[in-house]
C-alpha cells in the first residue's frame, strides 16, 4: 500500500503559480495534486497532442475555486466541492484559483507531463 500527502509529493511541473505534484500510488495509478491560479490555460501546454488536448483519463475532486474544461464536444464546469471524470481529449483552464486531486493512469499522464516539460523548455 502506497500514502502521500500534498507536501511529500514530488514537484512534477511548476511556474506562473501552476503546481502539479504527482506520484505513482499503485495499481498504475498516479495521483496528483494539481494548484492552478485564475487565468491558467492548459491549452498551449498540450499543443502538439493529439487534437491539441490532454489524452489522459482523470478521476478526481476539486477542493476550491472553478474550472472549465474544454473538449470536442463543448465545456464544461467544475466547481468546488464536485467529483469528476475527465476522459481523454480535454483542455483546463481557470475560472478561479483552484486546487483538485485527481487520479490517472501513471503511463498515460507521465507521457503528457513529459510533453509538458519539453514544451516549456
Amino acid at each position: 500500500m502506497t500514502a502521500t500527502t500534498r507536501t511529500e509529493t514530488p514537484v512534477a511541473i511548476e511556474g506562473n503559480g501552476v503546481e502539479l505534484r504527482t506520484q505513482e500510488v499503485g495499481g498504475d495509478m498516479s495521483v496528483a495534486f494539481a494548484r492552478f491560479p485564475k487565468g491558467t490555460d492548459m491549452g498551449p501546454a498540450v499543443k502538439g497532442l493529439p487534437d491539441d488536448m490532454c489524452q489522459c483519463p482523470h478521476w478526481g475532486y476539486v477542493f476550491k475555486g472553478r474550472l472549465k474544461m474544454r473538449t470536442k464536444e463543448g465545456e464544461e464546469i467544475y466547481e468546488a466541492g464536485q467529483a469528476f471524470y475527465w476522459p481523454p481529449g480535454h483542455v483546463p483552464e481557470a475560472l478561479e484559483d483552484c486546487e483538485y486531486l485527481d487520479f490517472s493512469p501513471t503511463k498515460e499522464f507521465t507521457e503528457v507531463i513529459d510533453h509538458i516539460r519539453a514544451q516549456a523548455g
